[in-house]
C-alpha cells in the first residue's frame, strides 16, 4: 500500500467514482509515508436512543489509558457480525467482539462469509436471516449493498466517533451520495515486501528501492539456491495487487485513476507494458515457488519464513496484515522477517492501501452500539496489541502496537491523513475486481500461469472490465 509524491486524495462521491485531486500536502504525506516505511527496515531489523449507558471498565483503550467511548446497556440483544476473516484474523477479532459484549451485555456471533461477501449476503437477505452488522472490503461492494437497499445509515453516535478518530478521507470513503455507512476499522499497507533475513544475509543480498535493483536482489537471492518469490496465486486478490504496485509506480496516478474508473481500456500500452513487467518476474524460470496457482495467501507467507536455512522461496510481496501469518511461524518480526517497501518501477515508488467496513444490515440499538464502538480507538487498540493488524483511527496510541515494525507502519498510515491511494480491484464492481474465477482475479491467475500471453490477457480483462462497468 505504499518515495510516493504521487498520492493523492480519495474522496467518495455520490456515484460509483473516487475523484482524486493533487495536493501539495499530500506530495509532502506521501514522502513522509514512505520514509516511515523504509525506516522500519533501516531501525527494527450508532444509534442516539435512550436507555442506561456504562463507560464501561475493559481493557481496551488507546494503549492502557482505559474506556472512551460510552456505550449503552444491552444485556438480552445479540447480533450477528459477518466477515470473511479467517484463522488468526478472525480470532483476533473475535477478541474484540467479546470486550463488547463484556461491556455491553449483549451477545455476539461471529459469521464466517465467503468470498464475494456480496453474493453471500444476498443469499442471507433472501433468506431472511442478514447478519446485522458485516465487514466488507471494498467500497463498490458497499455502494451495492446501499443501492440494493440492505445497508442502513450510521446513527449520530457513529458518525460523532467517526469525526474525532478518522480523517476526512477515510469517512468519505465510506459514505455514498453524502451519507455515511461505512466505518473503515481495519487498514492495510499493500505496498511491502517481506523478507527471509537469514536467506538475505546468506545470499549477500541488500534491501532494493528499485525494480532494477528488486531484479538483482533476486537473482541474487536465486544463486545462492534458494528460489526468490513466493506467490500466493490461488487467491486472485493478491495478484491484483502485484499489479497495482507496478501500474501506479510506472504509469503514474493519473492513469491508475483512469483505470480504476475504466476511462480508459485495459488494452491501452500503460497496460501492456506493468504486464509486461510483471513477466519479469512471473515469467522467468524458477523465479516463483512451484505451486503457485494451488498456494493460498497464508501458505504463500509461511513458506517463506519455514525450512531454516532453505525456506521454499525467500520474499513475498503482501500488506503489513503478513505479519499475522509470519506470527504462525518461528519467525520473529523485525529480525527473522524483515520488510521494505515495494521498489520504484517508475519515478516514484508506489502506496496502494485497502481497508474493511463495518456495515450495517439490520438497523438496531445493539448494531448501531456496535458500529459507535468498532469506531473508538478502544475496539482498534485491542485489535492492534495482537499483531497483524493497521488501523486508520488516528485516535490509537502507536505503542499499542506489538513491534516496532507495525508501529513505525501504523505512524506513517496517519501522517498520511486524507492522502492515500485504494486498491484499484476494490474500486471495480466486485464482478470484475472482486470475483473468484471470475474477471480480474481470473485474468491474472491466466497470466501467472502463461507471463508471455500480454496481449490476451490484456483482451480478456477489457472484455470482463466493459462487461461489469457497463460500458
Amino acid at each position: 500500500m505504499r518515495s510516493t509524491s504521487r498520492i493523492i486524495r480519495i474522496h467518495r462521491s455520490p456515484g460509483d467514482h473516487v475523484t482524486t485531486p493533487r495536493s501539495c500536502r499530500g506530495a509532502r504525506a506521501a514522502a513522509a509515508l514512505a520514509a516511515g516505511v523504509l525506516a522500519v527496515s533501516l531501525t527494527a531489523c450508532g444509534g442516539d436512543d435512550g436507555g442506561d449507558e456504562d463507560k464501561g471498565g475493559g481493557t481496551g483503550g488507546t494503549g492502557g489509558t482505559g474506556s472512551t467511548v460510552t456505550l449503552p446497556k444491552l444485556d438480552g440483544a445479540s447480533l450477528e457480525v459477518a466477515a470473511v476473516w479467517t484463522g488468526a484474523e478472525q480470532k483476533n477479532f473475535k477478541k474484540v467482539l467479546a470486550e463488547f459484549e463484556k461491556r455491553t451485555g449483549a451477545e455476539v456471533t461471529f459469521v464466517p462469509a465467503q468470498d464475494p461477501i456480496i453474493n453471500f449476503l444476498g443469499s442471507k437477505v433472501a433468506g431472511g436471516a442478514p447478519p446485522d452488522v458485516a465487514l466488507l472490503p471494498q467500497p463498490g461492494a458497499i455502494k451495492q449493498a446501499v443501492d440494493k437497499g440492505w445497508a442502513k445509515p450510521l446513527g449520530a453516535e457513529a458518525v460523532k466517533e467517526l469525526g474525532e478518530n478518522y480523517s476526512q478521507g477515510w469517512q468519505d470513503i465510506g459514505k455514498v451520495d453524502g451519507k455515511q455507512y461505512g466505518v473503515y476499522y481495519k487498514a492495510a499497507n499493500k505496498s511491502l515486501i517481506w523478507y527471509n533475513a537469514q536467506v538475505f544475509e546468506n545470499a549477500g543480498a541488500a534491501e532494493p528501492k528499485t525494480w532494477d535493483e528488486l531484479l538483482t536482489a533476486a537473482q541474487t537471492v536465486y544463486d545462492s539456491g534458494v528460489t526468490p518469490f513466493s506467490v500466493g496465486g490461488a487467491e486472485g486478490w493478491t495478484l491484483t495487487d502485484w499489479f497495482e504496485n507496478v501500474y501506479l509506480s510506472q504509469a503514474g496516478p493519473e492513469k491508475y485513476d483512469q483505470l480504476a474508473q475504466h476511462e480508459i481500456k485495459w488494452t491501452d500500452p500503460s497496460v501492456k507494458e506493468a504486464l509486461t513487467t510483471l513477466a519479469g518476474i512471473w515469467g522467468k524460470k524458477d523465479y516463483v515457488a512451484s505451486g503457485a496457482l494451488q498456494t493460498d495467501f497464508p501458505t504463500s507467507v509461511t513458506q517463506t519464513f519455514a525450512g531454516g536455512d532453505q525456506p521454499k522461496a525467500g520474499m513475498v510481496y503482501e500488506g503489513d496484515f503478513a505479519q499475522v501469518n509470519i506470527g504462525e511461524t518461528k519467525a520473529e518480526v523485525g529480525t527473522d522477517a524483515k520488510v521494505f517497501p515495494f521498489p520504484a518501477v517508475g519515478d516514484a515508488a508506489p502506496v496502494v492501501s485497502g481497508g474493511d467496513a463495518a456495515v450495517i444490515l439490520e438497523d438496531s440499538k445493539a448494531a448501531q452500539a456496535l458500529a459507535t464502538f468498532l469506531a473508538s480507538p478502544d475496539a482498534a487498540a485491542i485489535h492492534a496489541k495482537l499483531g497483524g493488524f493497521l488501523s486508520p483511527n488516528k485516535s490509537v496510541d502507536p505503542s499499542t502496537y506489538p513491534n516496532a515494525v507495525q508501529r513505525k507502519i501504523a505512524e506513517a498510515l496517519i501522517a498520511s491523513g486524507d492522502d492515500f491511494r485504494f486498491d484499484m480491484s476494490d474500486q471495480a464492481p466486485q464482478a470484475f475486481g472482486g470475483t473468484p474465477g471470475k474477471g480480474e482475479w481470473k485474468a491474472l491467475q491466466d497470466f501467472l500461469k502463461n507471463p508471455k500471453d500480454v496481449a490476451g490477457t490484456q483482451a480478456r480483462l477489457e472484455a470482463d472490465a466493459a462487461a461489469a462497468y457497463g460500458n
